[in-house]
């Protein structure tokens, strides 16, 4: 199967992770995972108990994380994974702080079925036994907002520049500049950054890889930004719509399909998600806020696609070779990346086993267009109620998340 030159990020061993953390001065072990929501949590633990960690895993209580179960039977196990060990740089350099992903287990040793990287897991290994492989790559916006003297977020944004301003109009720059070195010393490559269009508003784009490092990378992203926003006095919000009359903040998953036997799966692949996406768009689109950012500002608004064309809800980029992609806009930050993946590759899967065809591309502008040309078009749901409603009747999402996930 063909292999990607993508990210190549540090994959450690356990007894590497052990000699590291005895070598380098580490203090802290961080061990992360994320909520159903998309919610980062970890708790710390001491090097001393890091052999505890890897062969009898950290315990918690799982009814205290929203989601994951009541008070009865509520312990679960945390299991790192040393292939996702990286040393948080905006840390003091003394006493290392270090961080890696873990699996979460029952106390017999069973997966738990609310691990939302395990489900992710599930649809790479589903996709790998019909011989495709399929990589991700996330374009993430997010304001940038002076704070009050509690350190508490305003309203007010650090900068009024525009779309791919630069300094001194871009107080940004310097912050992108620290973020994508962390990310860089963490294994993570960014791919390009700049301004967006809404003031105080900007954007790190990524680097293609396998679908589980696409969102391990996500996590790791958002906690970075939100780290180098706190080191200088801001607050990063990655909210859908955090300013009534500005941008909303997008998530856009660029997805690269490549098939064992050398042909081209794309269109399939894409005309699964379009066939899908109104069934999934609860999880891609998870909160109020997320529908009020739908439809305006390069939002899309319809199932709809079209090359090279940002008023779509799939637009093909002008790319050739190993860089061609789909690029799906309708995303933001406020989901959970595991989640979101896994849906759309078994949507994708699916359009590539029936061979569904991709209805005819839209080339307009959807933001300027009649009301005759957009009435017959289908929408995206109009609401978060309406987005649930839709994927609780779904047998495709009945399919392939756990009944008490939903």
């Amino acid at each position: 199967m063909p292999v990607l030159k993508g990210e190549m990020p540090m994959l450690y061993t356990a007894e590497e992770v052990f000699d590291y953390v005895e070598q380098e001065d580490v203090k802290f072990i961080r061990l992360a995972f994320c909520d159903i929501y998309g919610k980062q949590k970890n708790i710390s633990i001491m090097p001393e108990e890091l052999k505890r960690a890897f062969s009898d895993g950290i315990s918690f209580d799982a009814s205290a994380v929203r989601g994951f179960g009541s008070e009865v039977k509520s312990d679960l196990l945390l299991f790192p994974i040393p292939s996702t060990f990286n040393v948080l740089p905006w840390r003091p350099a003394r006493g290392k702080v270090v961080r890696m992903f873990c699996e979460i287990r029952r106390p017999d040793g069973t997966a738990f079925e609310k691990d939302s990287r395990l489900i992710l897991k599930n649809a790479v290994k589903a996709a790998a036994e019909k011989g495709f492989s399929v990589y991700f790559g996330s374009e993430f916006e997010f304001y940038l907002f002076k704070t009050d003297e509690n350190g508490n977020s305003t309203k007010i944004p650090f900068d009024n520049a525009g779309y791919m301003d630069v300094a001194p109009d871009d107080k940004g720059e310097n912050i992108r500049r620290e973020i994508c070195l962390n990310l860089y010393d963490m294994g993570i490559r960014p791919e390009s950054s700049h301004h967006e269009e809404g003031p105080g508003q900007n954007e790190i784009d990524f680097r293609y890889s396998d679908a589980v490092t696409a969102a391990d990378n996500a996590m790791n992203f958002i906690t970075t930004v939100k780290a180098a926003a706190m080191n200088n006095g801001l607050f990063a919000d990655f909210s859908p719509k955090p300013l009534k009359n500005e941008s909303g903040n997008g998530m856009h998953i660029n997805i690269s399909v490549k098939s064992g036997d050398g042909e081209d799966p794309t269109e399939f692949f894409m005309a699964g998600i379009m066939n899908r996406v109104r069934e999934i768009t609860a999880f891609l689109n998870p909160s109020e806020d997320s529908y009020r950012r739908l439809g305006e500002k390069k939002a899309p608004k319809y199932v709809t696609w079209s090359h090279e064309n940002r008023s779509q809800l799939v637009r093909i980029p002008a790319a050739k070779g190993e860089y061609k992609r789909i690029e799906l806009r309708s995303p933001d930050p406020t989901a959970n990346p595991y989640v979101a993946f896994a849906l759309l590759i078994y949507a994708g899967l699916e359009g590539i086993e029936k061979k569904l065809a991709v209805p005819e591309a839209v080339n307009l502008n959807l933001f300027k267009a009649e009301k005759s040309v957009t009435d017959k078009l289908e929408a995206l749901p109009k609401s978060l109620e309406e987005a649930k409603t839709i994927a609780k009747n779904s047998e495709f999402v009945k399919k392939y998340l756990p009944a008490n996930i939903l």
